[in-house]
């Protein structure tokens, strides 16, 4: 596939029309496939001339953002106009990240992009707009589900050069995880990321590692009994379907070298039981990557950074892992495949 890769800016009050910039004047010392950017051109003519950055930016279209990539920043214009105010989010820019995103979907469901990467966003600009989704990824499971005919349930994975990791619940306060947390959230987490690995990564037998929820898993229920009640019946369920599952673990000793390499991804109870490691072993070239999508999303693993926006002092290297990822994973791609339940 010739197609290159969408990108949508993201917040552009935050660092991703800058990041997009500095990401394309690397492209060939980085070796990137080509993209182009869902933006507003004026936007990111005034971002760069903030910046003092003399770079090319040519309007086209996603069928010859390729060509163009070669010569310029190929930038596929927003309808909705938006104001460059580095380091000031604005109810007003609301419109134009939420035409990026969706166009960046549309144009990779119909084939004129290869895959999805999203720049940061910001929640509160949307939400004053009216968004009515609790975050990107929710947004994105939204435009898939509509796509498909049937709900999607969205995968976080954070994928590092040496750690690949997954949170099985999220954003919720640690002392909530135990009552949440079910042997169901799991088995459904660790399924779609056994395919994602298969039809994604291309790991024609993909091995989870899956951590315990409590101190030393747990240590035969003299540390708590989630671990025998919840965790050990999901690894037997999923060993049972076929799944090369071992656990549940625990997590002090999951992470060094020789532990990793007995595994191609693992499967975390918990946010920073999964996240603490991948930023440890990797904090600039990490990726969140959605999985449980027909398509393939990658996004940096940072956030719109407002403090420094508009500096020049933002880096781009985790979107340009974020690039690199996508460009990789859509070469593996295949054809969505419901998951179990």
């Amino acid at each position: 596939m010739n197609s290159a890769l969408a990108v949508s800016s993201g917040d552009p009050s935050g660092i991703g029309p800058e990041i997009a910039i500095s990401a394309w004047s690397r492209r060939e010392d980085m070796h990137l496939a080509a993209f182009f950017l869902l933006a507003d051109p004026d936007l990111m003519a005034s971002r760069a001339a903030r910046l003092g950055l003399d770079i090319p930016l040519e309007i086209t279209t996603p069928e010859l953002a390729t060509d163009v990539f070669r010569r310029a920043l190929p930038i596929v214009p927003l309808k909705n106009r938006q104001s460059d105010l580095p380091g000031i989010p604005s109810v007003d820019n609301a419109a134009g990240t939420v035409e990026a995103i969706e166009t960046a979907v549309s144009l990779t469901l119909s084939s004129r992009a290869r895959a999805v990467v999203t720049c940061p966003i910001a929640k509160k600009p949307l939400y004053e707009a009216g968004f009515t989704y609790p975050g990107h990824t929710e947004f994105l499971a939204h435009l898939a589900s509509k796509h498909l005919g049937y709900e999607v349930t969205p995968v976080m994975m954070l994928a590092g050069p040496l750690l690949r990791a997954v949170p099985v619940t999220i954003h919720i306060a640690l002392s909530k995880v135990p009552a949440v947390l079910d042997t169901q959230s799991i088995l459904t987490v660790s399924r779609i990321t056994a395919l994602a690995l298969k039809d994604q990564f291309g790991i024609a037998a993909p091995r989870l590692a899956i951590a315990g929820l409590n101190p030393h898993a747990g240590e035969d229920g003299t540390m708590g009994m989630e671990d025998e009640r919840i965790v050990r019946p999901a690894v037997e369920t999923l060993r049972a379907e076929g799944i090369d599952a071992r656990g549940p673990l625990p997590a002090d000793t999951m992470f060094h070298a020789a532990a990793r390499a007995g595994y191609d991804a693992a499967i975390c109870m918990y946010h920073d039981q999964a996240l603490i490691p991948v930023k440890t072993l990797g904090f600039d070239d990490s990726v969140n990557v959605t999985l449980g999508l027909p398509f393939v999303r990658t996004s940096p693993d940072h956030g719109t950074a407002f403090d420094i926006a508009g500096t020049g002092q933002a880096r781009p290297d985790s979107l340009i892992a974020a690039l690199r990822l996508a460009d990789e994973l859509a070469s593996h791609q295949k054809q969505q495949k419901r998951p179990a339940a």
